[in-house]
């Protein structure tokens, strides 16, 4: 090896031995009592670094390195066996410092990765930084994006479908024939033909060994030759009227019981309020939209609307909704939620610009009308028998001078001979005023009277007004006489 400035080397060569011995020495001992601590403090991290203990390099008394034993070093000067040494010893230590600084750097990077993978995740230190990260998709080859797939839907237990599936299978259609005359091309008459005049909706709502019961209006029946029964599974048989009441436009229909495999329950009426959910279950416009369903709230309850029956005028009680009610969806049900009937789908008002005025018979109020026509065939009512008219639509020449106070009433037409009214002493051209202290303003009110508040064998006390003096008059009640 050639060494251009040698005399570099022969500046304080004996000062800079000694030094460089010490400093060796000094050197060497803090590098492995360093080192020992490092090991104490990386007890996580799986890895041995092997240390050369500085007696590995020894001079003889000759001044020759015996570093490696067997190999023989080529003689050198002094200066330069000694530098050699020095240097060595410096490489030594610098190998030494690499393998602690490349420790100490593998440590802190196992530490921190700890930290952070450890930390980081529950700080708002990514967000802060990047706040759409949540929304951003790796699209390296690596990455694994998890496919979207549908779900299956599963059908939640006591869902209004479940409801709705269960009660319709107790929803009928009901079509109305009647007898109509034909004619020959040349006028003469011909037999009578049974024609489809009408349809609606009816509510199994008993079945009774042989016998199953279904509820519907009276108007769907009325008139009637032979009604026609349309099942939930397309079955179709005919129905015996049980009975009617036209005033409550209720009437109950019987068929066999073996084309039924379900019935409804009915609920309490009572305890509705506006806003509660329901639902209607009819076949509007005919059995090609058999059962369907709308949805609506109830909007109003104890309405009170004036029908005019083929009994007479009457005020029915009945709750109001928004569900759609269509022709068709008479005598279909008004259910709640838990699947019973509350109503008896009955009317609407389907004038122009008017929208989701539906009316129902509430269950509290036909219950009563059902059993009794179940029973006998008939409503018994309280049986007056007058001839009624309502006193402001009847000309002033016909009031006989009555007090100016006097604007309401009911004026008799006529009497039936044999009834009650003609027995207590009743009049033509009598103006009812009250019953038992209640004012009656018109024929509904006093039917309603008569129908709700009283029954058979009551005696009734009337104010009546004729000739223009008022007189009492008392009526004990007889049984309807009406089919």
């Amino acid at each position: 090896m050639e060494f251009k400035n040698e005399n570099e080397f022969d500046k304080d060569q004996t000062n800079s031995s000694e030094m460089t011995e010490n400093t060796s020495e000094e050197a060497s001992h803090k590098d492995i009592s360093d080192f020992g601590n490092m090991e104490e403090n990386m007890n996580a991290v799986d890895a041995e670094f092997p240390i050369e203990p500085h007696e590995s390099i020894h001079t003889d008394e000759s001044g020759k390195s015996t570093e490696f034993e067997g190999q023989a070093e080529a003689a050198v000067p002094p200066i330069m066996e000694q530098t050699r040494i020095t240097n060595q010893v410096e490489q030594k230590k610098d190998k030494k410092r690499n393998v602690k600084g490349f420790a100490s750097t593998l440590a802190a990077g196992v530490i921190g990765s700890v930290l952070t993978l450890t930390i980081l995740p529950h700080t708002d230190y990514i967000k802060s930084f990047y706040p759409n990260a949540e929304n951003q998709v790796t699209s390296g080859t690596g990455s694994s994006v998890k496919q979207v797939v549908a779900q299956p839907t599963m059908a939640s237990s006591g869902s209004i479908a479940d409801t709705v599936e269960k009660v319709s299978k107790a929803i009928v259609g009901v079509v109305n024939y009647q007898q109509q005359q034909t004619n020959d091309p040349w006028g003469n008459s011909s037999n009578q033909k049974s024609v489809q005049s009408g349809s609606g909706s009816g509510v199994i709502f008993q079945k009774n060994n042989d016998i199953a019961y279904i509820v519907t209006n009276n108007h769907v029946v009325e008139g009637a030759s032979k009604l026609e029964i349309s099942l939930f599974d397309g079955q179709k048989t005919t129905a015996e009227v049980v009975g009617t009441d036209a005033l409550t436009d209720l009437a109950v229909l019987k068929i066999d019981a073996k084309y039924v495999t379900a019935t409804a329950d009915f609920g309490d009426s009572s305890t509705l309020r506006p806003g509660d959910q329901v639902y209607a279950i009819g076949n509007p416009l005919g059995l090609d939209l058999s059962r369907t369903v709308t949805q609506g709230i109830v909007s109003a309850i104890n309405r009170s609307i004036s029908v005019s029956t083929s009994a007479g005028n009457w005020d029915t009680n009945v709750i109001q909704t928004d569900a759609a009610i269509n022709p068709g969806n008479s005598g279909g049900a008004l259910i709640n939620q838990q699947g019973q009937v509350i109503g008896i789908n009955s009317l609407k008002i389907s004038e122009s610009g008017v929208e989701g005025l539906g009316f129902a018979i509430p269950s509290n109020d036909l219950i009563p009308i059902v059993n009794q026509l179940i029973k006998a065939g008939k409503v018994d009512r309280p049986y007056l028998g007058v001839g009624l008219a309502d006193l402001d639509q009847v000309p002033q020449v016909y009031w006989q001078n009555l007090p100016n106070n006097v604007k309401q009433g009911v004026l008799v037409m006529n009497i039936d001979p044999n009834s009650t009214a003609a027995t207590a002493g009743f009049q033509p051209k009598d103006i009812i005023v009250s019953m038992n202290g209640t004012k009656i303003a018109n024929s509904s009110e006093l039917r309603k009277y008569l129908y709700s508040k009283v029954k058979t064998g009551d005696e009734i006390k009337f104010e009546v007004y004729r000739d223009g003096k008022q007189i009492t008059l008392k009526a004990k009640l007889s049984a309807n006489k009406g089919a």
